[in-house]
């Protein structure tokens, strides 16, 4: 019998699994049973005659990107009470020019990341350099 070049012989639909002789269950080495990689429990050889399966995925849901990260809001004030009282107090200054009280305000932003809550002694820091110049 002459299946021509190249060409896999036509598999029978009541033919045993090749993998597990039509248990439909493999063992390992350790003794364990789980399900046949070849015949998926049925028993009977796959009538998938190419031996490969199409595995891609085509749905919508497949191209998402999973949990992508929001845009990250940048903070623009001090979190704590004692931060918020001394930007408030930097904001109000007319001492200080625009540039001045936003290089404190983020300042004050950066201390309370690093140290959790501003301190007397930076809050005493901040305040002498909003404090207007003194004459004499």
């Amino acid at each position: 019998m002459s299946f021509g070049t190249g060409a896999a012989p036509p598999i029978m639909a009541g033919e045993p699994c090749g993998v597990c002789g039509g248990d439909g269950r493999i063992d390992n080495t350790f003794g364990l049973t789980t399900t046949c990689p070849g015949c998926h429990g049925s028993g009977r050889r796959s009538s998938d005659t190419s031996g490969m399966r199409d595995v891609t995925k085509t749905k919508a849901s497949h191209y998402r990107q999973p949990n992508k990260a929001q845009a990250v809001v940048k903070q623009q004030w001090p979190v704590t009470f004692e931060g918020g009282q001394l930007a408030t107090e930097v904001q109000n200054s007319a001492a200080c020019s625009n540039e001045t009280k936003s290089r404190l305000i983020r300042e004050i932003m950066d201390y309370e990341g690093s140290h959790g809550a501003c301190t007397q002694t930076f809050i005493k820091k901040v305040r002498r350099q909003i404090r207007p110049p003194t004459s004499g």
